[in-house]
């Protein structure tokens, strides 16, 4: 123990007599991070923020390929290009929400911007649909300030993948969507079960899914994740999503690979994969999934309402709210950061699960996922799988609730008399 002791204080006088050669470096590094971070706060509080409403006829003969083919157009890595721009300027490329809100039982479709992006929005979503209206509307939620649990009951959650981001969820390719020939009443959406969910919310509940959204980069300049004394962590913020996909094929061909000596030479040898149909179409999924441009995802829900109306069987639906896009062979989604504790003991008059409620409300509000001080462990999606997720439905749900317009806008004939 004495031996122990005399290495330790030997090593702690070490440390501090060599101080001066290595703390003006760890001061450095710690005062240029405090100090990227502050550019980047005052880049985001000098940005103009903007809530659309998107509504449609009711009549949507667009598949979610009209859906895919927007999102390809905010797929921009631009604004963070140079080291200046992300540490001195505290830029970073844009990120966008994507939301499915119900409000007293009426569901409104959103997507929040900055300002700047408003224009190339409202052309894109008019290009992919002509008959739509977009339109800058005050955020909802707003209209909540704080979580205050003397008269608001709320419930909220995270989602993430179950498997490695490679492998794709259940997709409207899946379901046949993007087939012209089908009817429309024999198509099947799978968003059409979160709808009607939605729609059947009752007076002053609220119900908000949000999917924050950005382009998917080789490298994330964010460096919240390095830490200075262990160096592989520099390369850990690399883009492994296309790296993992190439990982996941190269294993399950080697796991089924037979092996054999050569009876001549006596060396081992690989023979021919041996695959079965079904790991077949587990590689060809996945080849797939990672040709299409990714995006980094966060997806958060809440539930809330006055304490009186707050229905609890709500709950479970929340919880499985994406059940829809779940493959069983390939990927599903499962929930993350509940805001609830199985067991009393674990959380003392509540002083936890409220800190969560109200954390959670606030990065909501804040479309905050990817920086601190709510930043998270996204996950990846394509173009596709998004599309999925967020898309405007056709008459094949018949939501009752959902918010369309109830006539087609036209332009008027050139040959009106003036």
């Amino acid at each position: 123990m004495n031996g122990s002791n005399d290495l330790l204080l030997t090593s702690l006088s070490y440390a501090w007599l060599s101080a001066p050669l290595w703390l003006p470096f760890l001061l450095g590094y710690i005062s240029f991070d405090m100090f990227a971070r502050y550019n980047r706060r005052k880049f985001f509080a000098a940005q103009k923020y903007v809530l659309l409403e998107i509504r449609v006829p009711k009549e949507v003969a667009k598949s979610p390929v009209a859906m895919e083919l927007f999102l390809n157009t905010v797929w921009q890595t631009s604004g963070e290009s140079t080291w200046y721009d992300r540490n001195f300027l505290g830029k970073t490329r844009p990120w966008f929400s994507l939301e499915i809100v119900s409000l007293d039982g009426f569901i409104h479709f959103f997507i929040w911007t900055r300002g700047t992006w408003q224009k190339h929005i409202e052309s894109q979503i008019y290009a992919q649909y002509p008959g739509a209206e977009v339109s800058i509307v005050s955020d909802y939620a707003k209209m909540v300030p704080v979580y205050d649990p003397s008269y608001i009951a709320m419930f909220g959650t995270e989602y993430t993948l179950v498997k490695a981001d490679p492998y794709p969820i259940k997709t409207y390719v899946d379901y046949g969507l993007h087939e012209t020939a089908t009817k429309e009443e024999q198509k099947v959406d799978p968003i059409s079960q979160v709808l009607e969910f939605l729609g059947q919310l009752g007076k002053s509940e609220q119900f908000w899914f949000q999917i924050i959204c950005r382009a998917h980069k080789k490298e994330d300049p964010d460096t919240s994740k390095r830490i200075w004394w262990k160096p592989q962590t520099w390369n850990a913020n690399k883009d492994n999503w296309q790296d993992n996909a190439n990982t996941i094929v190269k294993k399950i061909r080697s796991d089924n690979t037979s092996k054999f000596k050569d009876p001549v030479s006596g060396k081992e040898t690989e023979g021919f994969p041996n695959l079965t149909k079904g790991q077949m179409e587990i590689i060809s999924a996945v080849e797939r999934s990672v040709s299409k441009v990714g995006f980094d995802i966060g997806l958060r829900s809440i539930y809330l309402a006055p304490k009186e109306l707050f229905n609890g069987t709500n709950i479970p639906m929340l919880m499985s709210l994406l059940k829809p896009f779940n493959s069983p062979t390939l990927n599903s989604f499962k929930p993350k950061n509940n805001t609830s504790f199985d067991y009393p003991w674990q959380d003392w008059n509540k002083i936890r699960e409220n800190r969560l409620k109200r954390d959670l409300l606030y990065a909501y509000q804040k479309r905050s996922y990817f920086f601190p001080p709510n930043k998270e462990k996204h996950c990846i999606l394509n173009a596709e799988e998004l599309a999925t997720i967020f898309h405007f439905p056709g008459t094949v749900v018949l939501t009752p609730t959902l918010g369309r317009l109830l006539s087609k806008k036209a332009e008027p004939p050139s040959n009106l008399p003036i």
